[in-house]
């Protein structure tokens, strides 16, 4: 993997590599015949720019993604909650809303529009990004199109994946095809800096391990006691030093390994392990760990749309959760450990059995 991969939004002319999976499939392309030689596969490689600090995908020259999935319970659950401390933080004033669509981040606008929001195409009160922004290749004139969408006294609102969470709970499959940008509050920070705006406040939500809802306003603001403490947070995990990102490389292999050995010990103990949620983030690790249907049955999924197709890169069928209550594995593998409650919640059937990504290593 080279380093001479230009910014995406400074435009500086180098970044450093920090974290380079080889070459695997794309993360939304679920084929559905062939086999696994068949699947074409893509160089998946993270970049840190150490100018503006934003983490960025090296290359993609997959196309882009089509949304099959559908929006799980956790994350219209968060969006409600996001919608309230953003009401209470004074963020939702004006009349006027307009939101920038994302592939997999659900929408706000019927929230807003309830609280008496009226939905707008030029500049508006309240602009939302609820993880739209991340796909964008160029970042540049995505910040500048949302600054510009925003009215000179209104509210950026801005949802996503921190990269701090990444960082310390060493989730590198959160690297995937589709996504051009992984934030930290203060790349954010600097990103806004550079059209105009500054961040008035933020919060913290526990999805994906570490979701942050930011607000920005036009202008030079000083920081809030809650902002002033996640940049103090990211700066002890050396969020933009390449050193300690790149500590996301050495997960890799052991998540793999340990992944493999986990299923070919149940597999060898005569358990029969399924698993729940044909996720992009799991694609990558399917694909690495080697996996095929004598280790894991099947991936159930509710997307109608990813059923009767397979895992990219594998030979794994992907059914119904119909049909994985039906088949009643001993043990099932949740690739989306935020889907759990819902899961629990939802088929009974399978009680005791959900084996969620941290217990692999459990017996």
């Amino acid at each position: 993997m080279s380093g001479r991969t230009p910014c995406c939004a400074c435009g500086a002319a180098e970044t450093t590599p920090v974290l380079d999976l080889g070459e695997v499939p794309a993360a939304d392309v679920f084929p559905s015949g062939g086999g696994p030689a068949t699947d074409q596969r893509h160089p998946l490689a993270m970049v840190l720019c150490t100018a503006c600090g934003l983490a960025q995908i090296a290359h993609d020259d997959t196309a882009p993604e089509q949304p099959l999935g559908i929006e799980p319970r956790a994350l219209v659950e968060q969006a409600e909650a996001a919608i309230a401390l953003a009401a209470g933080r004074g963020w939702l004033a004006g009349t006027t809303v307009r939101e920038f669509p994302s592939p997999h981040g659900g929408t706000w606008l019927p929230m807003l529009q309830e609280r008496g929001h009226v939905r707008a195409t030029g500049r508006a009160a309240v602009v939302l990004d609820s993880f739209g922004i991340m796909h964008e290749a160029d970042q540049r004139a995505a910040w500048r199109a949302r600054a510009a969408a925003t009215d000179p006294d209104g509210v950026l609102l801005v949802q996503f994946h921190s990269l701090a969470a990444i960082v310390r709970h060493g989730q590198w499959t959160s690297l995937r095809h589709g996504h051009a940008a992984y934030y930290s509050l203060t790349a954010l920070t600097r990103l806004l800096a550079d059209v105009g705006m500054s961040v008035v406040g933020v919060e913290t939500f526990d999805l994906y391990g570490g979701t942050l809802l930011v607000a920005a306003r036009h202008g030079d603001h000083e920081p809030d006691a809650r902002t002033t403490e996640v940049l103090a947070d990211e700066t002890c995990l050396g969020v933009t030093d390449p050193v300690a990102v790149a500590s996301l490389q050495t997960t890799v292999d052991s998540d793999v390994a340990g992944l493999r050995r986990w299923l070919q010990d149940r597999r060898d103990a005569g358990l029969r392990v399924h698993a729940y949620g044909a996720a992009s983030v799991a694609v990558a690790q399917f694909g690495l760990a080697g996996l095929d249907r004598s280790l894991v049955a099947s991936v159930a999924d509710a997307s109608p749309a990813k059923q009767g197709r397979r895992m990219p890169g594998t030979d794994i069928a992907i059914i119904s959760p119909a049909e994985l209550v039906a088949a009643s594995p001993d043990l099932v593998l949740l690739t989306l450990p935020d889907l759990l409650p819902e899961l629990e919640a939802s088929y009974p059937e399978l009680a005791g059995r959900w084996v969620v990504r941290g217990d692999r290593d459990s017996s």
